[in-house]
């Protein structure tokens, strides 16, 4: 007979895990797998944090990243520095050492962070591959304060020494770490091409780099206009959840009546919706809002659903920008021939606004094959490519329809932008977007449209090199022609030959009408 408890889990077995010791025995799910990969995660998180920091504060932002080998085999030490606000000290420790910590994961607006992990996530990833923290110094409102953060991984929070406090001028972040298990590689999933890719959709901002090998690469500001501020709106009743909504309610502390609480919380509810609401609920919206039921919620979440609303603002949603798109290209690329397409803002899971940009770069010096560059709200994706929306709606098109006959073979680059308040990315390392069936069809649509002005452009190269082929043909019968005629009609043959040539470029190297009776 088996004793009691054999085979059967103890009470002493269970233990609570903080957040900090979940990712910290997962930290692939933070993007923290492969050597190369990691450096580029680490060096993609700090950079983040700088530009919207800058951009929130309306800085133009000037970033510096230094990346120098370490003292050990497989470590380097990274140092990113920007001009933005800087932080307090009581933020310092909050900031880098405390996971689902910051400002982002909580406002219904567009920002390039979504989770309040990254920049904490480098932190834990520093101390588990070298035992060091990081060291933070943080110019903010006249004063300088130099810390070494760390987490404390049990209780998720973080760890700060002061190491030096003192008045000063200027702002901005500097960070250092050392971390192992990195490697700085210089191709196409290396620092230096993560930061090409964002100058080109952060065409505002300046980033430099100095490679271990003491190589300085610049990317320079092409545009001095800082992006409009995307504002922080109210949540939509269509992309609401019945657990949303009843937690909500539960936590609701100012408003008396569920009519109270609708109208302020959520956008597009008027009193002419809550009469509606209550027809088709049948709950009285005299309730007070904690008060209200799991039931009740669903049937709520069920009533929105019977109503035509207005589509939810877009003030949230702030896209690159034709102009800055085309900016960039010309200026990082410098292609023959480009195109940009920006598409009117659409809503996914019924209430959240999204805005689809595409451009597209022919004929481009040192690119012999298809270049894909996929972005959420301007940050680089470079990992994770299949099973994205974006790399999925690039296979679906037929590319040869718009005159691009085999696109491995090409020198094209297609440049995807994806802005919302939320991104549907598939995995806590955010480089790859879920294929939402509203996403696929603007993606398919935005790429369709730049690809039939791509066609219109190929198909002129097409038509130009075929005139400048007949031109040639006929030039070589100029000169025996113009000596027939000259002893047949007395006229000198250079005059005869002269109005020849102009007869010939006016038909096939401006196009003429009478080409196309040939």
């Amino acid at each position: 007979m088996k004793k009691r408890g054999e085979n059967m889990t103890s009470v002493e077995h269970f233990k609570e895990h903080s957040v900090a010791e979940f990712f910290k025995k997962n930290k692939q799910m933070l993007g923290f797998s492969g050597r190369v990969r990691s450096l580029t995660t680490i060096v993609h998180e700090y950079i983040t944090n700088s530009l919207d920091a800058c951009e929130e504060h309306g800085i133009l932002p000037n970033i510096n990243v230094e990346i120098k080998n370490g003292e050990k085999e497989g470590r380097c030490i990274v140092i990113v520095e920007d001009n933005g606000p800087g932080l307090p000290l009581e933020l310092v420790g909050k900031a880098f050492g405390q996971m689902l910590a910051g400002t982002k994961f909580h406002r219904y607006m567009q920002q390039r962070g979504q989770q309040g992990i990254g920049a904490a996530g480098c932190t834990m990833f520093a101390l588990i591959t070298t035992g060091k923290g990081v060291v933070v110094r943080s110019r903010y409102e006249g004063k300088e304060v130099v810390c070494k953060v760390g987490i404390d991984f049990a209780t998720n929070k973080p760890v700060v020494e002061v190491l030096e406090e003192k008045d000063c001028e200027g702002h901005g972040i500097r960070v250092e770490g050392e971390f192992g298990d990195v490697k700085y590689d210089k191709g196409k999933y290396g620092v230096a091409e993560y930061l090409k890719r964002t100058a080109i959709s952060n065409p505002h901002a300046e980033i430099t780099l100095i490679e271990p090998d003491g190589n300085r690469l610049v990317f320079p500001r092409c545009d001095e206009h800082i992006p409009r501020k995307p504002k922080e709106v109210l949540p939509h009743p269509l992309g609401v959840t019945a657990h949303d909504l009843h937690e909500m309610a539960k936590r609701e502390q100012e408003f008396r009546t569920l009519s109270s609480f609708l109208q302020n919380r959520f956008a597009r509810i008027t009193n002419q919706r809550i009469k509606e609401l209550e027809e088709k609920s049948g709950i009285s919206m005299k309730l007070k809002p904690n008060e209200i039921s799991w039931e009740q919620a669903e049937e709520l979440v069920s009533a929105f659903k019977q109503i035509k609303w207005i589509a939810p603002s877009t003030d949230s949603v702030i896209p690159i920008g034709k102009e800055q798109i085309e900016k960039s290209i010309s200026s990082l690329l410098a292609p023959q021939f480009y195109c940009v397409v920006e598409r009117s803002p659409k809503v996914f899971w019924g209430g959240v606004p999204f805005i689809v940009e595409v451009a597209l770069a022919y004929g481009i010096k040192g690119i012999n094959k298809g270049v894909v560059m996929r972005y959420a709200n301007r940050v680089p994706l470079l990992f994770d490519a299949g099973g994205c929306a974006i790399t999925e709606a690039i296979k679906a098109v037929d590319w040869k329809r718009y005159g691009i006959k085999n696109f491995d073979e090409e020198s094209i680059v297609v440049f995807v932008n994806l802005s919302s308040v939320y991104v549907p990315y598939t995995g806590a390392g955010k480089q790859a977007i879920s294929q939402e069936e509203e996403i696929m069809n603007e993606l398919r649509n935005a790429l369709n449209e730049a690809g039939r002005v791509l066609s219109r452009y190929i198909s002129g190269v097409v038509r130009a090199k075929e005139r400048e082929g007949k031109m040639k043909l006929v030039r070589r019968y100029v000169a025996q022609l113009s000596q027939d005629l000259s002893s047949l009609s007395g006229e000198p043959a250079d005059e005869i030959a002269q109005h020849l040539y102009q007869m010939i470029e006016k038909k096939y190297m401006l196009g003429g009408k009478d080409e196309q009776n040939d």
